[in-house]
């Protein structure tokens, strides 16, 4: 291992406040977010300009940064728009703005010149020119096509300027067109992915038929250039980490901007201290690399893949036969305050009762199982359970507990 290597970034996903905040308490150097408009995930939660600022200068306090995504397609609409948008960045100060569209490119470097931008996967970077073509115009990072190998990347870093920063995306959902660029969500339901506004077809389940025969169905295949097979697993890269921080990887990117609080909190942490781990000793990192797989299991996720960066996937690394996301821990909410009677706060999530035996998760790395001893709401009522989705409740688990430390349930699974 090259010990002049920087620590790589972990850069978490947020789709709101408290997610942010989150990814922040649970290992994240930096958090990626999407204002109101010009981001891909639209149909995530996303930020007022109230919380953008909120969470902005909550992470500066904690000594982490943020990036917002203004990475659309733009048209010529847009154009307006996207400059106002910037002139409020612009008093708002995120660290970064990620982009790929070289016309908003060029309307961030006029409007606000002083936050550094990022290109986002979105422009198909595949070869060191690419990077050192966006550094020439000033970008400070740009990040990887998703069809890239390890060795590729490795062959990036050696050919671009030491200040030019590598993002890779390391875990979550792969898209299934070329590095994210999809045309299907538009076609089917006149949903522009890249305008925001995707509606996942790539999940849905297809057949390929050719018109002069009826009735017969042949599998869809990937070529030599990166198209994809419909229905990609997860990217997880946990198993690794190495190779990944071998290659000049700076900032390991999770997937994941509408993701809940558990899934950023899990991932953040787990990919947090297989770094930390590995960089401090090897064999530390080998040895715990049953428990980081336990630990990513234990949110929503698709089964794994290691995607392109071992080479072209197989037909071993896509999923025919089911799109079914694989579910072992329910998220029930996060501690936030206490009542009078010293009970603990949160905003309820999912339903739990009385009686339970759940999982308190805590930033530190440890996960403790307790009992649930009682409920009750804000104006002190007991309550069997809880089955109202955010309402406010209070709960005595037996243990003292902190701000942010998350509830979870995990749920039966058949063996």
């Amino acid at each position: 291992m090259d010990n002049n290597r920087k620590k790589p970034e972990v850069l978490a996903p947020a789709s709101s406040l408290e997610v942010l905040k989150t990814a922040v308490y649970y290992g994240a150097d930096a958090v990626y977010i999407g204002g109101e408009m010009y981001g891909l995930r639209a149909k995530a939660k996303n930020f007022s300009k109230e919380d953008m600022a909120e969470g902005i200068r909550f992470a500066h306090e904690h000594g982490k940064k943020v990036y917002v995504t203004a990475n659309i397609t733009a048209h010529d609409r847009d154009l307006e728009g996207v400059q106002k948008y910037f002139e409020e960045l612009k008093e708002i100060g995120p660290d970064a703005l990620i982009i790929s569209d070289p016309g908003v490119f060029q309307i961030a470097t006029e409007i606000c010149p002083e936050i550094d931008i990022h290109i986002s996967t979105q422009a198909n970077n595949v070869n060191y020119r690419t990077f050192r073509f966006w550094h020439k115009l000033g970008a400070t990072r740009v990040v990887t096509a998703r069809e890239l190998s390890i060795r590729e990347i490795a062959d990036i870093d050696a050919h671009i300027p030491e200040d030019l920063e590598i993002e890779t995306f390391v875990h979550g959902a792969m898209c299934i067109s070329y590095s994210g660029r999809c045309l299907l969500s538009n076609y089917f339901t006149g949903r522009d992915a890249n305008q925001g506004a995707c509606t996942h077809p790539c999940r849905w389940k297809y057949a390929v038929m050719e018109e002069s025969r009826p009735g017969e169905y042949l599998p869809v295949y990937e070529n030599e250039r990166g198209t994809y097979i419909f229905n990609s697993k997860d990217l997880c890269m946990i198993d690794h980490i190495p190779e990944l921080i071998e290659a000049g990887i700076d900032s390991f990117k999770i997937e994941g901007r509408m993701k809940t609080a558990l899934y950023v909190a899990v991932v953040a942490r787990t990919y947090r201290k297989a770094i930390d781990d590995y960089l401090k000793d090897e064999k530390l990192y080998r040895e715990n690399l049953p428990y980081y797989r336990e630990q990513i299991a234990k949110c929503t996720y698709r089964q794994f893949t290691t995607g392109f960066f071992f080479g072209k996937p197989t037909h071993e690394t896509q999923i025919y036969d089911s799109n079914t996301y694989v579910k072992e821990y329910t998220y029930l909410g996060i501690i936030n305050g206490q009542n009078s009677e010293g009970l603990y706060g949160l905003e309820q999530r999912n339903k739990f009762s009385v009686g339970e035996t759940i999982e308190v998760m805590k930033p530190d790395g440890r996960d403790l199982s307790v009992n649930v001893l009682r409920i009750c709401d804000e104006e002190g009522s007991d309550m069997e359970s809880c089955p109202h989705p955010k309402q406010r409740i209070y709960v005595d688990l037996g243990i003292e507990l902190s701000d942010q430390d998350l509830l979870r349930r995990a749920e039966k699974t058949d063996d």
